[in-house]
């Protein structure tokens, strides 16, 4: 792995990571695939199209279903479904936090029932990375647990403690595995996540104590899971500044345009996020003048694209009043091309973002697409 910083505006920095599935521009967004496919029909090839770099997938979901060991014995992740780009996998902590109903947490790792069946499954660190190594991805990450933002600070305090100890079993496990000679990726990269709720003092000292860990690249977790978006920023704002600069920092599930443009600003990244697809499949679509439902009663005669300009596949070709149609027959077309314009929307943010610091004028840039955007949802959506 090679992470190289090729410009600096103020906080926010862009770079480049080089890795076994080839090399990416940062700050990027990784677009969410859970089970491997991105809810919508969009297919790989989809995504190459609207200027995908990395795709992101779900180990938990991948082990419950179809299962990793069948995925390895097809190849790994990258050919199974036909991606040669990066793949990162979530290391399935989150569910930890999702699933709470259904889990039981110990120091060994967690005791889940799975939410399909019932069945019992067992996930610790060595197992998170065993299914990680399976699926062959670029990027795997550490399994921690996410505690709730608003839970008492003596359980974050623990809880947090208990992820540090887990990190270090992640890493003695990953090398273990990335030395096997059966190992899909032995190239394999392990990106540690920092957590703490709300409290400066545990992020902090946890960011400083995962810094010294000599990992590939660091995420900031467990936010976008309740607490307002000012106490997400100062999080980042607080504890940014004790994490390596010279790698990758990635916010997890995070998050809106406007938490993204906030968030470069303060030296992250990475990022993924479900809403483009999951607003997308709903047939409500990002642009830069807000958000707009396009099952609303004024669209029905529109027949300009979602966005004047966009070269997504739906805006090159059809029209709100088209896509109104589609949605209301109940044809699946309709939610696939909203899907394709909020992500391309999102991956071609991302290189405005790139140029804007290159050309150290993110923060006009910053305060332009965030005026666009606020002035279009103030006024109902976009015209």
């Amino acid at each position: 792995m090679e992470y190289q910083i090729l410009a600096k505006d103020g906080r926010a920095k862009r770079a480049q990571l080089k890795t076994v599935h080839g090399t990416v521009q940062t700050p990027l967004f990784m677009n969410v695939g859970t089970v491997a496919a991105i809810k919508g029909a969009v297919s790989t090839d989809d995504l190459r199209e609207i200027k995908t770099q990395v795709e992101l997938s779900n180990t938990y979901h991948l082990h419950v279903r179809t299962g990793d060991k069948l995925i390895k014995q097809l190849g790994g992740l990258h050919r199974f479904m036909n991606w040669d780009r990066p793949i990162l996998t979530d290391s399935g902590g989150f569910q930890v936090f999702s699933l709470a109903g259904l889990r039981k947490i110990k120091e060994e790792g967690v005791t889940f029932q799975s939410h399909i069946d019932g069945h019992r499954i067992f996930m610790g660190p060595e197992e998170s990375m065993q299914i990680q190594s399976n699926l062959g991805s670029t990027i795997a990450m550490a399994f921690d647990e996410c505690p709730p933002s608003r839970a008492e600070y003596d359980y974050i305090k623990q809880s947090v403690e208990r992820t540090s100890r887990w990190l270090r079993r992640c890493k003695v496990e990953m090398a273990r595995l990335n030395q096997l000679p059966d190992t899909i990726n032995p190239k394999q990269l392990l990106f540690g996540i920092n957590q703490g709720g709300v409290v400066d003092e545990i992020r902090i000292e946890h960011a400083k104590e995962i810094a010294g860990m000599e990992l590939d690249g660091y995420a900031i977790g467990g936010l976008a899971v309740g607490e307002t978006h000012e106490e997400m920023y100062h999080i980042l704002d607080v504890t940014v500044p004790w994490l390596p600069e010279n790698k990758p920092t990635y916010l997890m599930g995070v998050g809106t345009p406007i938490n993204i443009l906030e968030a470069v600003d303060r030296g992250v990244d990475f990022f993924d996020c479900v809403y483009p697809s999951r607003n997308g499949r709903h047939s409500h679509v990002y642009t830069s003048h807000g958000k707009l439902n396009l099952l609303n009663q004024k669209y029905e005669t529109d027949m300009r694209p979602i966005e004047e300009g966009c070269q997504c596949p739906a805006c090159r070709s059809y029209s709100r009043a088209y896509i109104r149609h589609l949605f209301k027959a109940k044809e699946m077309l309709g939610m696939r091309l909203c899907v394709l314009h909020n992500l391309y929307f999102y991956n071609t943010m991302m290189e405005e973002i790139r140029q804007a610091i290159e050309e150290h004028r993110y923060s006009e840039y910053k305060k332009a697409k965030i005026a666009g955007i606020l002035a279009g949802e103030a006024d109902g959506g976009a015209e």
